[in-house]
C-alpha cells in the first residue's frame, strides 16, 4: 500500500468517526428543533446534557480530515473548494452559528427571549449543516463536477443542487437524526426514552425510503458510483450487513435494549459512510480526480505519516478519557437522581 493510499484510508476513517460522533451531535440539535408534546423541554434538556462538553472535541476529526487532504492532495482540495464553494461556506457558517447558539443559550444569557433565540440558531444550524455536507458528498461522486488541466471547468452549482445531491443531503440529515435518537434513548429513562425510541423507529423507516431514492437517482445522475454500489464485488455483502445492523437496531429498540441498539446503529451508519467511500474507489472527484493525480507527492506524504501516527497516539487516548469522564459523571448524576 502506497503512502497516498494510507492517507486515503485515514481520511475515510476520520469521516466515519466524525459521522458517528459529530453527526450524532447535529442529530441532537435536530431533535431539539423537533421537540414536541408535554415533554418537549425534557427532550431538549436531554439533548443539551448528552452533547455537553464533548461536542466541540468531535470536530477534531473533521479538521484532521481537512488537514490530511490539503497536505496530501492539494489539487483535489483546491478543486473542491472552488466547485463546492457555496455549500462549503454554508457548512462553515452553520458550524460556527451552531456552536455560538449552543453556548449562548446555555451560558451567555439569562432572559428567556434571548435563550429561545439562540436555541433556534443552534437547532436550525444543526439541521442545515449536515444537509449541505451531504450535498457536497453527492456532488463529488455524481460526475457533474469536471476538472481539466487548468482546474475546475464547471460552475458553482454543478452536482450539489441536482436531485441526487439534494437526496444525499436529506439522507445525511436522516442518518444523523437516527444516530442521535438511539443515543438519546440509551442515555435517558422513562417516557423520554420512549419518545426517542419511537423517533428512532420513524427514522429507520424514513432512512430506508430516502436511501432507495438516492440509489434510484444515482442510477441516472451518478452511474459510475451506482455501478460500484450495485454490481461491484462485495457490494451486496456490504448492503446485507448494513440491513442486518438496521434490523438488529429495530429489534433492540422494540425490546428496549438500547445499549445494544447504540452499537448496532453505529455499525449501520458507519457502513453507509464506508460504502460511499468504497464506491468512490480512491477518487476525490468523479471522474477526473483521483488520489494519484490530485497533486500529492508520495515522498513528501511518506515523511508526514510518522507524525500523523504520533498525533493520533496522543489524540485518541485523550478523547477516550474525555468521553469516559463525561459519561461517567452523567451516569453518576442519573443514579443520584434515582436515589433521591
Amino acid at each position: 500500500m502506497s503512502s497516498l493510499e494510507i492517507v486515503w484510508w485515514l481520511m475515510g476513517a476520520a469521516l466515519v468517526v466524525y459521522s458517528l460522533s459529530g453527526g450524532a451531535d447535529f442529530g441532537g440539535g435536530i431533535w431539539s428543533l423537533l421537540a414536541r408534546g408535554p415533554r418537549k423541554e425534557e427532550q431538549r434538556k436531554a439533548v443539551a446534557d448528552a452533547i455537553g462538553p464533548i461536542w466541540e472535541a468531535n470536530h477534531v476529526w473533521l479538521i484532521f480530515l481537512i488537514v490530511l487532504m490539503f497536505t496530501a492532495f492539494p489539487k483535489g482540495f483546491s478543486a473542491m473548494g472552488i466547485a463546492l464553494h457555496i455549500p462549503i461556506v454554508l457548512v462553515l457558517i452553520g458550524i460556527v452559528l451552531r456552536g455560538c447558539g449552543f453556548i449562548f443559550r446555555a451560558y451567555g444569557l439569562s432572559d428567556p427571549a434571548g435563550q429561545a433565540m439562540w436555541g433556534r440558531v443552534f437547532e436550525w444550524s444543526s439541521l442545515i449543516t449536515p444537509f449541505f455536507l451531504g450535498t457536497c458528498a453527492g456532488a463529488l461522486c455524481s460526475g457533474a463536477i469536471r476538472v481539466g488541466p487548468e482546474g475546475v471547468t464547471t460552475g458553482y452549482l454543478a452536482g450539489w443542487l441536482s436531485p441526487f445531491g439534494l437526496l444525499t443531503g436529506l439522507l445525511t440529515v436522516v442518518l444523523f437524526a437516527l444516530l442521535a435518537a438511539v443515543y438519546l434513548a440509551a442515555d435517558t429513562e422513562g417516557e423520554v426514552q420512549q419518545d426517542f425510541g419511537r423517533r428512532a423507529l420513524v427514522m429507520e423507516a424514513l432512512g430506508a425510503l430516502v436511501a432507495f431514492g438516492v440509489l434510484l437517482a444515482a442510477s441516472h445522475e451518478a452511474p459510475v458510483v451506482f455501478e460500484r454500489l450495485s454490481g461491484a464485488k462485495g457490494a451486496w455483502l456490504l448492503h446485507t450487513v448494513t440491513a442486518l445492523a438496521a434490523g438488529i437496531t429495530i429489534w433492540c429498540i422494540l425490546k428496549r435494549r438500547f445499549a445494544i441498539a447504540r452499537l448496532s446503529v453505529a455499525v449501520q451508519v458507519g457502513l453507509v459512510v464506508l460504502g460511499w467511500g468504497l464506491a468512490m474507489d480512491q477518487m476525490l472527484i468523479v471522474p477526473d480526480l483521483s488520489i494519484h493525480n490530485a497533486g500529492g507527492r508520495p515522498a513528501l506524504v511518506a515523511q508526514i505519516l510518522p507524525w500523523v501516527a504520533v498525533g493520533l497516539a496522543l489524540l485518541i487516548p485523550a478523547l477516550i478519557y474525555l468521553f469516559v469522564v463525561f459519561t461517567g459523571g452523567r451516569r453518576a448524576k442519573m443514579e443520584g437522581g434515582r436515589g433521591q
